[in-house]
């Protein structure tokens, strides 16, 4: 399979995906980029051992943690910097949520869900977007994230527990 088969293929899907870990187009797109790069570099190393699909998607959520957690270093690191030279009174902005598809009224429901989401730990946030935001069967799931179905299932009851126990706890 040559790379402009699979850029034309994925590239929705893809950056859809990223879409649900970051919820920002901006970063989305800068995440796709380095998803195709990757991709791009390695080809001629993918072993065939899955899908082309697969491979994708383990590549799209491996480069969609690795950013989030880039982020959250970056944001550390300025919070430290700013209370060593006494800036503290600088607001830090954070991204907000523009998902193009979701509808005004429900942006505000939308995005307390998803920072709840973002609260989870990485394997339950990954079962729940699969599962759940795109749609994968728990088959598919265990083979994107290398895992039993058995484990699949567990994540995603434990990240709902989770995300219901965030969601209530914010609205006291």
């Amino acid at each position: 399979m040559d790379f402009e088969k699979i850029y034309n293929e994925y590239k929705n899907i893809v950056y859809n995906l990223a879409l649900q870990y970051v919820q920002n187009q901006a970063d989305a797109q800068e995440i796709t980029q380095d998803i195709f790069l990757s991709i791009y570099k390695n080809l001629n190393s993918f072993q065939k051992k899955s899908s082309i699909k697969t491979w994708v998607y383990r590549i799209a959520i491996n480069k969609s943690l690795d950013f989030i957690k880039s982020r959250k270093r970056i944001k550390r690191r300025f919070f430290f910097d700013a209370i060593r030279n006494n800036q503290t009174k600088e607001k830090v902005q954070f991204s907000h949520f523009d998902h193009p598809g979701v509808i005004l009224e429900q942006k505000e429901a939308v995005k307390k869900i998803f920072d709840a989401i973002n609260q989870l730990p990485e394997r339950q946030k990954t079962a729940i977007i699969l599962l759940k935001i795109e749609n994968k069967t728990q088959k598919e799931t265990a083979l994107i994230m290398h895992c039993t179905v058995k484990s699949v299932e567990s994540l995603y009851q434990r990240g709902k527990n989770n995300l219901s126990k965030l969601i209530n706890n914010e609205g006291k």
